[in-house]
């Protein structure tokens, strides 16, 4: 079972922590609630629809910098036993390299993974699928797992099975609102599904 993960709201709860970054250059002006839906779509879609201002990025960038600590970015529950049943693991993200093996580093989860592909590497942002076709390539992957339907078109479009974790999605083959339900799945079905 070869597997492509997302990163932010997939393998860690980083929204929360986004969220109060935002909350706190908005101003009480916009719910956190709010927030958290418009994170959930993309960053760069949040940043594009409270139409943030240069001055509100730069104190934003300020603040996950300064006040934003690699603890408040959490594992969900139970992905290190998928990270540790899976032959292999690669990332597909948005993120910058060094934001995620920052995070990696600090739980000891850089070995986890086989490859890593980031905003650095300059491929097309999702759902373009080039990233995705890379990596499968490369790895002969089975499964995409990822919290938006933007994780999971580029990988339903190259034949992967599909998993949305706490979210909904005509797209994904699976849902899971927890990981701990992961096992559930019939794995010899999605091993067929292997191109």
């Amino acid at each position: 079972m070869n597997i492509l993960w997302d990163f932010d709201g997939t393998l860690f709860d980083t929204y929360p922590a986004y969220t109060r970054t935002f909350s706190k250059v908005l101003g009480e002006r916009v719910h956190p609630s709010d927030i958290y839906k418009q994170l959930k779509i993309s960053f760069t879609h949040a940043i594009n629809y409270y139409q943030l201002t240069e001055a509100q990025l730069e104190e934003m960038a300020r603040m996950n910098k300064h006040d934003v600590s690699l603890d408040d970015f959490k594992p969900f529950p139970h992905v290190e036993q998928i990270l540790t049943f899976a032959d292999k693991n690669v990332i597909m993200t948005h993120k910058s390299r060094k934001g995620v093996l920052d995070i990696l580093n600090h739980y000891g989860w850089t070995d986890y993974f086989a490859d890593i592909v980031t905003i650095d590497d300059g491929f097309p942002r999702k759902p373009h699928t080039a990233s995705y076709e890379y990596l499968h390539e490369k790895h002969k992957l089975n499964m995409a797992i990822g919290d938006r339907e933007l994780d999971l078109l580029p990988a339903k479009e190259i034949g992967l099975v599909t998993c949305m974790f706490q979210g909904q999605s005509d797209v994904a083959d699976y849902h899971l609102d927890s990981y701990e339900d992961f096992f559930n799945i019939d794995f010899v079905k999605v091993a067929s599904r292997l191109k």
